[in-house]
C-alpha cells in the first residue's frame, strides 16, 4: 500500500507564488511508485482545496473559474487518522485520509512553523523543519541572537520595532549609523529578499526604513560585508545526522541577490517549474571557486548552523565571505529553501526523487522516535481540583 503524502503550499504569504512553483516541481519528481499525492493548496485567503488539478501551472491562471474541479477541504483527526474532510454541504465528506504532511512553504505566518505546528497537533509525521527551528529561521533577530550564543559569526546589527522607529526616530538612525555605511536593512521576518535594500547614506537609510516598514513590524540593519563573496550550501538531516550540498557561488550585478534576481530575470539553463533546475534565475557556479580550507569551513559551519537553529529536513543555508580578510559570516537559513535546495546536491549525485524520498524517510523516523517519548502520564490532579477554591489544600 503506497504512502498518503500531503503537499502543503501556497498561503497567506508575500512569497505565495514561488511557494506554488516549488511544490509543483516536487510533485513532478515524487517517487509515485512509494507514494500517492494528495495536492492540497492554501489560497491567499486562507481557503484549503485539493483536488489532482492542483498539479497543473494552468490552474492558479484562472483558478476562480477552476474551483468547480476541486474541493475545499479541512484536515480532522478522526480515530487514529487524519482525515481531508470537505467542508461544504450537509454531510462533511471524506475525500482521503492521510499518512505524512509534506508543507512546501516560503514565508512569514507559514514557514515560520505556524502550518508544522498545526499538523503536528493533528498527529501527523511532517517534513521539515520544527516549530522551533521555523520559527527562529524566520525571525533574523531571534536567528543572529542564536547564532552568536553558539559562536557562529553573523554581521554586525542593530534591530528596533516601527512603533520605536515613530517615536524616536532621530536616536534609531544615530544607532544605525554607527554600524557604518553601507547597511543593509531589512524585514525580519520575510524571504526571497522581499524589502530589503542597501543604504550608502542617511538620505537612502530613512528611504529603506520606509520599504521595510511596508511589510513588517520588527527591522533588522546589518553592516554590509566589504570584498563580498557569496555562498550557498545546504543540508540534509536532523539532530544526528546532517549531509552537506556542494556549494554554490552566487553571480549577482546587485548589491544584494534580490527577488527580481531571483525569480524574474532570465537566468541561463533554469526554467521555473522544470524537472531538472532550480526555479531561480539567479546564476550560480557549481562547486564554488574557493580554497580547500574555505570549503571544509562552510562544511563545518553549515552542519553546526543547522544543529544550532534545531533544524530537520533540508535547508540552504547563505553565506557572506570577506574576500579580503576570509571572514566567512552566516547570513541567513531558509528552512524550506525554494525548489527544497535541490539543485545542490544534483551535482553530487543525488538526484530530486532521492532528495525527497530521505526527506520524508526522515520525517517518518522522527516521528516514530518522538512516540517512543513520554509525552503524557496519568495523574489525579483533576480529581483534587475545586473549580470554585482552586487545588485542595496540600496539593501543589
Amino acid at each position: 500500500m503506497k504512502i498518503k503524502i500531503a503537499i502543503i503550499f501556497g498561503g497567506d504569504s508575500v512569497e505565495h507564488e514561488v511557494s506554488i512553483i516549488s511544490a509543483l516541481q516536487a510533485m513532478e519528481n515524487i517517487d509515485e511508485e512509494k507514494y500517492e499525492i494528495v495536492p492540497i493548496y492554501i489560497t491567499k485567503d486562507r481557503h484549503w482545496y485539493t483536488g489532482r488539478i492542483l498539479r497543473d501551472m494552468e490552474t492558479y491562471k484562472y483558478f476562480d473559474s477552476m474551483k468547480k474541479y476541486m474541493k475545499e477541504i479541512c484536515l480532522c483527526r478522526k480515530e487514529n487518522q487524519v482525515i481531508a474532510q470537505k467542508v461544504k454541504g450537509i454531510f462533511r465528506k471524506e475525500i482521503t485520509d492521510i499518512d505524512v504532511a509534506f508543507p512546501i512553504v516560503h514565508g512569514k505566518g507559514i514557514e515560520d512553523g505556524s502550518l508544522a505546528g498545526y499538523l503536528e497537533t493533528l498527529g501527523l509525521p511532517v517534513v521539515g523543519p520544527s516549530v522551533l527551528g521555523a520559527a527562529v529561521g524566520q525571525d533574523k533577530v531571534m536567528l543572529k541572537q542564536v547564532l552568536k550564543a553558539n559562536n557562529i559569526k553573523t554581521p554586525d546589527y542593530f534591530w528596533f520595532y516601527d512603533y520605536e522607529y515613530m517615536i524616536n526616530k532621530d536616536e534609531i538612525v544615530k544607532k544605525v549609523k554607527k554600524l557604518g555605511f553601507p547597511v543593509i536593512i531589512k524585514p525580519a521576518n520575510l524571504g526571497s529578499t522581499i524589502g530589503i535594500t542597501v543604504a550608502h547614506n542617511e538620505e537612502e537609510l530613512i528611504k529603506s526604513i520606509d520599504v521595510a516598514l511596508e511589510y513588517e513590524t520588527k527591522i533588522i540593519a546589518e553592516k554590509m560585508v566589504s570584498n563580498l563573496l557569496e555562498l550557498n550550501c545546504a543540508v540534509l538531516g536532523n539532530y544526528e545526522y546532517q549531509e552537506t550540498s556542494l556549494i554554490a557561488q552566487m553571480k549577482t550585478e546587485s548589491e544584494v541577490l534580490t527577488f527580481e534576481d531571483k525569480y524574474l530575470r532570465g537566468g541561463k539553463g533554469k526554467k521555473a517549474g522544470s524537472k531538472t533546475n532550480s526555479m531561480s534565475n539567479s546564476e550560480f557556479d557549481i562547486p564554488a571557486h574557493i580554497s580547500k580550507e574555505m570549503e571544509n569551513q562552510i562544511y563545518e559551519i553549515s552542519k553546526q548552523t543547522f544543529k544550532a537553529l534545531n533544524l530537520k529536513g533540508v535547508c540552504r543555508i547563505d553565506f557572506l565571505v570577506d574576500q579580503k580578510t576570509k571572514e566567512i559570516y552566516v547570513n541567513e537559513p531558509n528552512t524550506i529553501p525554494g525548489s527544497l535546495g535541490f539543485y545542490l546536491f544534483k551535482p553530487k549525485g543525488k538526484s530530486y526523487t532521492e532528495l525527497l524520498n530521505e526527506l520524508i524517510s526522515l520525517s517518518i523516523k522522527d516521528y516514530k522516535n518522538n512516540q517512543s517519548k513520554t509525552t503524557s502520564f496519568t495523574s489525579n490532579i483533576l480529581d483534587n481540583f475545586n473549580s470554585a477554591k482552586g487545588l485542595k489544600k496540600g496539593i501543589k
